[in-house]
């Protein structure tokens, strides 16, 4: 006998007659690992609960929904306006080389078939919110502003709560 034990395992599928089955690889989310004794790694919270969405998700989600507000507040006429969001306003780079404010939103009046639009820009939006303001809150008086703007009217007559969360 040579030194040093040898072992050698013979693993087989089903009653250990015939050839062995041909193995497929598995899925990427059944090959997760347990590092170092952590857990299964994986999402922590599954996707249908509020908690994982993204960023944007609830950004979008809250533009919806201060539409929502505005057309129980008015009606019909709302639904004829478009909401967009976007990342960044287009010329961004240009337009802090001058030294201009960055837009919080901008407001395309329709023309023929074409609605009018309110463009709600997304990281202008985050950073102007910064905590001293809710977020949702803001995006709403953004809204508010730029539906008011295409309705020749003050904010305060499109909707009597604008500006209430403002920091004074």
């Amino acid at each position: 006998m040579p030194e040093g034990s040898s072992c050698r395992i013979r693993l087989e599928s089903g009653s250990g007659a015939g050839s062995p089955d041909q193995v497929s690889p598995r899925p990427f989310r059944s090959r997760r690992r347990n590092r170092h004794g952590r857990g299964l790694r994986g999402e922590l919270l599954p996707a249908h609960l509020a908690g994982s969405r993204t960023r944007a998700e609830r950004f979008d989600e809250w533009v919806m929904e201060s539409a929502q507000r505005l057309e129980r507040l008015w009606g019909e006429d709302i639904q004829s306006y478009q909401f967009v969001v976007q990342e960044i306003p287009e010329g961004l780079e240009q337009l802090l080389r001058r030294g201009g404010t960055i837009p919080l939103a901008a407001a395309a009046p329709g023309n023929g078939p074409k609605p009018p639009v309110i463009t709600i820009y997304r990281r202008p939006v985050e950073s102007t919110a910064r905590g001293l303001v809710p977020v949702s809150e803001l995006i709403h008086d953004v809204v508010v502003e730029q539906l008011a703007s295409l309705m020749d009217m003050d904010p305060e007559t499109i909707d009597p709560t604008y500006g209430r969360f403002r920091p004074l």
